[in-house]
Parts: C-alpha cells; structure tokens; sequence
C-alpha cells in the first residue's frame, strides 16, 4: 500500500507542478514581458532566446529549491544574480502597470467616485504589512508548520 501513496504523491505532485508552471508563464506572456522587453531594446530578432532563458531559468530556479543545490559562485555572483533577479521583477512590475489598468476599470465599473485614494491606500498598506511580516516575524509564513 505505501509505494502506492508514494506513486500517487509523485503523480499529484509533478502534475500540480505542471499546472503552476503553465500558469506561470501563462501569465508572463499574457502581461507581455518578453516582447515589451524585446521592443523597448530593439532585439525581437533574439525573442527565442529570451523565451528559452525564461524556461531554462525557471526550471534551474525549480531544481535548486527543491534539491537545496549549493553552488559556490561568491559575493560577486550573488550581487551578478541579485541583479538581475531585480531587472526581471522590475520589468514584471512596469509590464503590469502598463498592460493592467485594473484600478481605473474597476472605478468605472463599480461606480466608485470618491476614495479611490483609500483604495489604492489600502492595497500599498496590505502589501507592506505581509512584507514586513515575511521578512521580520520568523516562521510566520512556513509551510511545514502548519
């Protein structure tokens, strides 16, 4: 009975993986990342190769969480990483800020004349309040605990 709970476990989890990856990069490619970044640096001939660093990254980024890979690449590689770890999530955040207007259809939507203010207050201060407590409560946030 347990190499069948363990067959089923691998199945459910390498599926459920799939499913998160696809959405994933359903999402990267909905908000435009690789081709706005293509446009703006005059460079759509080499589209391919940021699709295929874009999947080769996630994959590497996949196997080193899951396998707790040590690789020694020094203060220098960890500030050539950091790095670039920043331009891609700022490219992400200025490709949702342009492709998503969801703050002013959502006003229009619901009819919402006054405190959009508070709205858009609100959000900021959700998002630094978890922030703050990821990065300053140990162990708020971990899985393994609950």
């Amino acid at each position: 009975m347990e190499p069948i709970k363990h067959a089923a476990t691998v199945i459910i989890g390498f599926g459920s993986g799939l499913v998160i990856a696809g959405a994933v990069y359903a999402f990267l490619t909905i908000v435009g990342v690789v081709t706005r970044l293509a446009q703006k640096t005059h460079t759509t001939s080499q589209i391919k190769s940021y699709e295929t660093t874009l999947v080769f990254g996630g994959i590497f980024g996949t196997l080193t969480g899951i396998f707790r890979l040590y690789i020694p690449i020094g203060s220098v590689g960890v500030v050539v990483l950091s790095f670039a770890n920043g331009i891609f999530f700022g490219c992400l955040a200025m490709s949702l800020a342009e492709v998503l207007n969801v703050i002013p259809i959502f006003s229009r939507r619901a009819r919402l004349q006054r405190g959009m203010f508070f709205l858009v207050l609100a959000i900021a201060i959700g998002k630094l309040v978890g922030s703050l407590m990821y990065f300053l409560v140990p162990g708020f946030f971990d899985v393994n605990a609950m």
